[in-house]
């Protein structure tokens, strides 16, 4: 890769992280209008916690599902 070439790439790279940091920022002080504390360190943790539970009902739903078959089959 040529130095011209090269420093057209950079360029776009700096600018595409430029956006990326200004979105983060963004959403970050969003998170922080919204009552989590920290931002979006908080509001992934929410999240995070939200799926687990989620699954661990579901896997629960399954189990008893599970157990009702077998305790009707003859």
């Amino acid at each position: 890769m040529k130095n011209g070439e090269s420093a057209k790439k950079l360029a776009k790279l700096e600018t595409i992280n430029d956006q990326l940091a200004a979105e983060i920022s963004y959403l970050d002080q969003l998170a922080r209008a919204l009552g989590f504390a920290e931002g979006l360190k908080t509001l992934k943790s929410a999240a995070l916690e939200m799926l687990d539970s989620d699954q661990k009902r579901k896997n629960a739903r399954q189990n008893k599902d599970t157990k009702a078959i077998e305790e009707t089959d003859f």
